[in-house]
């Protein structure tokens, strides 16, 4: 089964073209990740999914549906813009985003008491929005989301802005509804969560799909040129050495491109410095979204 077909989807803004020539199948039952740069045209493939916006040429299916109004009480939209009636108290924003769902108040309120429990609101359900923190804020939202248990959630940067704790209930929000049978969508920067998270990772960059796949094959697709090794103090510098073709620097280790033996590689660093660690891994997902969408990048291949 699919949740989302998308064949041949363009949209244009004056001359500008956001999106180009899109397909993709977005599995049901899946967690299927959108990255892409901003500008890349993430967004705007969101909205039309959502039938906020309407694509110049292509067909969009949602949840077997052509006619895509029909399908929007089962579709949850966490947008990166966040929109909760302030002057509403959070119980009571709950109800009316229920309600708009269909849903009954004697269904939906043991529902929004759990949510309240899991994410430490109860003592907030009867304050308005505008007391709440940012962090609260976007918790209520999240609710407010996928309260009424939608087949489709589209999140788009669910995770932007909160701290680590937030960061991992949410997450773990986010795991529940996938094995409660919830087909989830979400666009996000953050590429660790996007690794960790996702079966599917699609990228959108200049409007193209440039990938469309399970990380293991993407990764395989990049090769294993990726060196991770920390060097004892005073190391010289590796940019430049023979075979290196590009240094990332997080301060207590670096992550090397390298063309060649590593063994190779080793044996001349082991020569010049203490080589506290070395590992040959597969480029991360931060490293393959540099090399298509870096300042260096050089120019990629729709898919």
């Amino acid at each position: 089964m699919v949740a989302i077909r998308i064949a041949g989807v363009t949209k244009r803004f004056g001359t500008h073209v956001a999106v180009n020539n899109l397909s993709l199948s977005v599995p049901e039952g899946a967690v299927y990740g959108f990255i892409g740069p901003n500008g890349s045209g993430k967004t705007t493939t969101l909205r039309m999914i959502l039938n906020i916006l309407v694509p110049d040429q292509g067909e969009i299916e949602v949840l077997g549906r052509k006619d895509l109004r029909a399908a929007k009480d089962e579709i949850g939209y966490l947008p990166e813009e966040r929109s909760l009636y302030k002057k509403m108290k959070v119980r009571q924003a709950l109800r009316y985003f229920g309600a708009l769902k269909g849903m009954r108040r004697r269904d939906l309120d043991p529902r929004i008491d759990a949510w309240l429990e899991r994410f430490d609101l109860v003592k907030w359900a009867d304050k308005k929005i505008e007391t709440l923190s940012k962090g609260m804020s976007q918790k209520v939202q999240f609710i407010a989301t996928v309260v009424a248990e939608p087949r489709l959630v589209i999140l788009d940067e669910p995770f932007s802005g909160l701290d680590p704790v937030n960061a991992d209930v949410l997450r773990e929000a986010v795991l529940e509804l996938h094995r409660k049978g919830s087909t989830v969508v979400f666009s996000t920067h953050d590429m660790e969560m996007a690794e960790k998270l996702c079966d599917v990772i699609f990228m959108i960059f200049r409007g193209n799909k440039v990938l469309d796949a399970p990380l293991d094959a993407i990764q395989k697709q990049y090769g294993e040129d990726t060196i991770r090794l920390r060097l004892g103090a005073g190391a010289p510098a590796i940019e430049g050495l023979p075979g290196v073709r590009g240094v990332r620097d997080y301060g207590n280790y670096k992550e090397v491109r390298y063309a060649g033996d590593p063994q190779a590689l080793l044996q001349l660093l082991a020569t010049r410095a203490s080589v506290q660690h070395f590992e040959i891994a597969r480029p991360s997902l931060h490293d393959i979204f540099v090399r298509i969408a870096g300042p260096e990048a050089a120019e990629v291949k729709r898919v």
